[in-house]
């Protein structure tokens, strides 16, 4: 895939104590693409993030972020996580505008931004609520909307619909996508359900069980909105199963 590389990953490797969870991983990502990474639950896709936002330090290996090393300090990064966090005591639209007010910036850039998310969202008319007056997955729209309205270089996405049945899946999925198109963000995105993936990604990158490394990587070279029932979905959704055989 040709453009400009996002983030680099060489040899990346994370041991606890014995354990050696990151075994030797290296790859990259370009900027504006939508990847996902795919692995069984338990193979080290959490703590690739967790590394990648410097919550944990590798054993080996770098990350580096447009050419420097990775660091929240310095990067704009946005992290969604598999449970609903949107802030129970702000409004839908102070929600939104938290992380742009916490970045300061200026009144008419977070007000503009807020319609524009809002909008997107289809959450105008809730804008006063309270997260506890908001279904499930009103609530994660609230917290992938305020992710997306600092228009993140970076969109960290670990399993963000673990707990949500198939309709709301597809009707969140294609939020992000409307939101990743909207605003140029670089998507990573953790999951462990393959036609998740193939519904989202331009790239597939699969993770082998512990000690995980990338097993494989697979574009995706399918137009959105994607038609789960179209033959080349399928054959695609079937590649990928194969390739991975985590049983």
């Amino acid at each position: 895939m040709q453009g400009e590389v996002k983030v680099s990953v060489r040899n990346l490797t994370k041991k606890f104590g014995d354990l050696l969870v990151l075994d030797n991983a290296s790859f990259d990502i370009m900027k504006g693409e939508f990847v996902c990474i795919v692995g069984p639950t338990g193979c080290g896709k959490t703590t690739f993030l967790n590394l990648l936002v410097k919550l944990i330090e590798p054993t080996s290996g770098t990350i580096l972020i447009d050419g420097e090393p990775a660091d929240p300090k310095k990067h704009n990064l946005s992290f969604i996580f598999q449970e609903p966090s949107a802030f129970p005591w702000l409004t839908v639209e102070e929600n939104i505008q938290f992380n742009l007010k916490i970045k300061k910036y200026p009144r008419d850039v977070i007000e503009e931004r807020t319609e524009k998310i809002l909008e997107l969202m289809g959450m105008s008319a809730l804008r006063k609520a309270y997260p506890r007056e908001l279904s499930v997955s009103a609530e994660q729209r609230v917290v992938i909307g305020r992710s997306f309205a600092v228009y993140p270089d970076l969109l960290l996405m670990d399993e963000p619909y673990g707990q949500m049945d198939i309709k709301l899946r597809y009707y969140l999925e294609d939020e992000v996508l409307r939101l990743w198109r909207e605003t140029g963000s670089t998507v990573i995105f953790i999951t462990h359900n393959i036609e998740e993936a193939v519904y989202l990604a331009q790239r597939c990158l699969i993770m082998s069980p512990k000690p995980t490394t990338i097993k494989k990587e697979r574009v995706i070279d399918l137009p959105h909105p994607r038609n789960i029932a179209d033959p080349e979905f399928v054959k695609i959704r079937e590649e990928i199963t194969n390739d991975i055989k985590w049983w």
